[in-house]
């Protein structure tokens, strides 16, 4: 990803082209049962939906879940982006992986992206017997973007009383559309993979012209008033990144709440980063960190 100061609709219409690497690169080398499927939003406009299941004998007939959400600003990517991360958790676990592609902005808008990712789930739940699913074990996880409406998808699904959902993991997730913190400021001005002109660009295009009040919880997950009664969530972000005050505020207020929360603030990380280098050290780190939290969440379900 080329390092921006800003983005504009030009730049995303070329970044948009950009080919994204071809998901059987990252399934060449494992035996996994790859199945496509068309799922309706809310309003009846059809999702694609890949669902990737470990192949073989053995594979037991209701396995824990990891419902994927992507990251890119809410306004590019698709359901393979950073699909490396959880597709460890299926190696390590043997979970089933699913991910969806979310219609994005400014196409659309609003709450559309966030309810298109809950119809997602719901579809997911309501098959979970044929997908060998256990709909007891079923975990909401993003990256940027994807970390922020897997947050909204645990609010909506708290407030609707259903599906029940048994962790979330946020990765430097985007959660606040003031774009006012202190990191929002810090990482202005300068190139990077994601800074404060970006995170305009993006919330504007998922906005509009809502006015602050109006602008839902369910998109922008800092405004809900009360952050109790959620999943377990564990939250990470880099110390040297746009959305570290609003991640670690987040979490504050999950404990501030009653409920739990795993906070990782990685010195030196940059937006993405584990993502982007999954080499790195820091990197290795973090994906193993964040691989044994869920080891012990899943131990508890």
């Amino acid at each position: 990803m080329p390092l921006m100061t800003e983005l504009d609709p030009d730049l995303l219409a070329r970044l948009r082209q950009d080919p994204a690497a071809p998901v059987e690169s990252l399934l060449a080398h494992r035996q996994v049962q790859r199945r496509e499927f068309t799922v309706p939003g809310a309003d009846g406009a059809p999702l694609p939906l890949t669902v990737l299941a470990p192949a073989g004998d053995g594979r037991p007939a209701a396995a824990p879940c990891v419902y994927w959400l992507h990251g890119g600003g809410m306004v590019m990517g698709d359901r393979f982006s950073q699909l490396d991360i959880p597709l460890e958790w299926l190696d390590e676990f043997g979970a089933v992986v699913a991910t969806v592609d979310y219609r994005l902005a400014p196409e659309s808008g609003g709450t559309s992206l966030v309810e298109d990712c809950y119809q997602g789930l719901r579809w997911l739940v309501g098959h979970a017997g044929e997908l060998g699913i256990d709909p007891a074990r079923i975990i909401v996880a993003g990256a940027s973007a994807g970390g922020g409406l897997a947050a909204g998808v645990a609010l909506l699904a708290r407030d609707l009383g259903t599906p029940a959902i048994a962790a979330q993991v946020l990765i430097c997730p985007m959660l606040d559309h003031r774009n006012t913190s202190t990191s929002s400021r810090q990482f202005s001005g300068v190139p990077g993979v994601w800074t404060s002109e970006m995170n305009e660009f993006a919330w504007r295009a998922v906005l509009g012209d809502t006015p602050a009040e109006e602008v839902s919880p369910y998109v922008s997950p800092a405004r809900a008033d009360d952050l109790g009664g959620l999943p377990a969530a564990y939250v990470d972000t880099g110390s040297a990144e746009v959305f570290r005050d609003e991640d670690t505020a987040y979490a504050t207020r999950i404990w501030a709440a009653g409920g739990h929360a795993e906070l990782h603030v990685w010195a030196g990380g940059f937006h993405g980063f584990d993502a982007l280098h999954p080499g790195a050290q820091i990197s290795a780190t973090a994906r193993r960190t964040r691989t044994a939290w869920l080891a012990r969440q899943l131990r508890r379900m």
